[in-house]
């Protein structure tokens, strides 16, 4: 596996790339591609760097695993391919928008649009195992994703943070709330959305947010 990874996110964790775990995750990794189905395809494992530059991030959305079936992951937490039905959480996320902004559900769940203006979509776990949900954790990616983290909380200023369910949040534990925006909510799947993630008004909060430092605020539609 060669880390295919945008130059600046390359620059600002070269020394994660060097350390051991990340070399036990790259021999895991590459032996899992060659002799199992995984998702997403190879090319795409670090998307979320590479459609949202560090300079480029405004917004973070923290996603666990990538989905585990056909055709789904591309890369982005909660994204799925053009012409893939939407998955429960990703409606549920599509309903608290148009909620909250009076935005249409869209007809793609595309999420790259998000990217471009920032949003860095990031999963915990970057690989995973066809129609096994989990099996590529605790090999080493949730290290590299903390270091991540904790290079935005501690090298940027004015970030907003989405927290959705108890594993974002305890992931997001180590970002400095006096430099960013940390929103937290229940998870957006069909178990929790109901207990305060429908009505959360994230979209809106974080717009706010961002133009009151003076960024421009995402545009959420698709």
């Amino acid at each position: 596996m060669n880390v295919q990874i945008e130059e600046s996110w390359k620059e600002k964790l070269s020394g994660e790339f060097s350390k051991e775990y990340f070399q036990r995750l790259v021999h895991f990794v590459k032996t899992e591609y060659q002799s199992k189905k995984i998702y997403p395809p190879g090319k795409l494992i670090f998307n979320a760097f590479n459609k949202c530059t560090f300079d480029d991030v405004k917004l973070v959305i923290i996603g666990q695993d990538p989905y585990h079936g056909f055709g789904q992951a591309n890369g982005l937490c909660f994204s799925v391919n053009n012409g893939v039905a939407f998955p429960p959480s990703l409606q549920n996320i599509f309903k608290e928008i148009n909620s909250d902004l009076g935005l249409n559900m869209p007809k793609s769940g595309n999420l790259e649009k998000w990217s471009s203006q920032g949003v860095m979509l990031l999963n915990a776990t970057l690989t995973v195992r066809a129609n096994q949900a989990g099996s590529h954790q605790n090999k080493g990616w949730e290290q590299f994703t903390d270091a991540v983290i904790k290079c935005l909380s501690e090298e940027k200023e004015n970030l907003v943070f989405l927290l959705w369910g108890s594993y974002a949040q305890r992931k997001g534990e180590q970002i400095n709330r006096s430099k960013h925006l940390v929103l937290k909510s229940p998870h957006p799947s069909p178990y929790s959305a109901d207990r305060g993630f429908l009505g959360n008004k994230h979209f809106s909060k974080a717009n706010a947010y961002l133009e009151e430092k003076g960024k421009a605020p995402i545009n959420w539609s698709l």
